[in-house]
């Protein structure tokens, strides 16, 4: 196997620091203190993708968040650079090898904060939601593994202990878009990021609800009004309203989070709300 090349440079605004040499500007350039997400992948070329977008592009550009990618391809075996092998046992498909994965994570931990969890995206590992994304976007960032083909060798996930997260009970053709989902999600939790964080306050999933309904000019639409109350100036009227139909949309279209709801609260889930 060929010695292990540096991984891809970051993406993102570069630390400047004296030196009496001179730098490498292909070099992987770390930010101290922002929050840093490390991705292991087949595809480098698909990020930093809609994350160089919007409002978490114009982070990545400012520094608040930093991008570190490692190329998978680039620690393969051989003249081609292979990185899987047919499944032990027989079967379809093609499985990642734990020694091409294992020089990767190596390659990415060398530029990880510590601290940073390592994870793979898996359909099989605990499910991401917003309590996942606060907590990771509170920590210094993380290290994530794209998985390709019929997944990774168990032993290389057993060795590092990697976190195995889910997006959903559905399948990808390779963790690249549940990355960059898990990225998204955390990054906009960042102080700066969204310029008015009181704004992720109100979100669905903050308080364990739904998000209420939203509403804009003009103030009537196809013969649909914007209801009276948003309309009143009555802040503590305007509060409850979206506090009442927070809760009669959870409870309508997601009773697995309006009953874990009401257990925090020692409300009865059964109770009757008008939808």
């Amino acid at each position: 196997m060929a010695d292990a090349p540096h991984p891809l440079r970051a993406t993102g605004r570069k630390s400047v620091r004296p030196s009496a040499t001179p730098r490498d500007l292909m070099a992987d350039a770390v930010l101290a203190r922002a929050w840093s997400a490390q991705v292991i992948t087949l595809f480098p070329q698909a990020f930093p993708g809609v994350l160089g977008q919007s409002l978490t592009g114009r982070a990545l550009a400012e520094g608040l968040w930093q991008l570190h990618l490692t190329d998978l391809r680039a620690h393969g075996d051989g003249p081609h650079r292979k990185v899987d092998d047919t499944p032990a046992g027989g079967g379809p498909g093609l499985v990642l090898r734990p020694d091409i994965i294992a020089a990767a994570i190596g390659a990415a931990m060398s530029l990880a904060p510590p601290g940073a969890p390592l994870i793979y995206l898996s359909p099989r590992g605990r499910p991401f939601d917003q309590a996942m994304a606060q907590e990771l976007a509170a920590g210094p960032g993380v290290t994530l593994i794209c998985g390709r083909f019929e997944g990774v060798d168990q032993r290389v996930l057993d060795h590092f202990r990697v976190q195995e997260v889910s997006l959903g009970d559905f399948v990808l053709s390779g963790g690249e878009i549940a990355a960059q989902a898990l990225i998204d999600a955390c990054v906009r939790l960042i102080p700066r990021v969204l310029g008015n964080h009181g704004s992720t306050e109100e979100e669905s999933f903050s308080e364990g609800l739904l998000e209420h309904p939203q509403y804009t000019k003009p103030a009537v639409w196809q013969g649909r009004a914007i209801p009276e109350v948003l309309l009143s100036g009555h802040h503590a009227h305007v509060a409850a309203w979206r506090r009442d139909m927070a809760e009669r949309l959870t409870k309508e279209r997601r009773p697995d989070l309006w009953r874990a709801y009401c257990a925090t609260r020692g409300m009865d889930p059964g109770e009757d709300t008008e939808l």
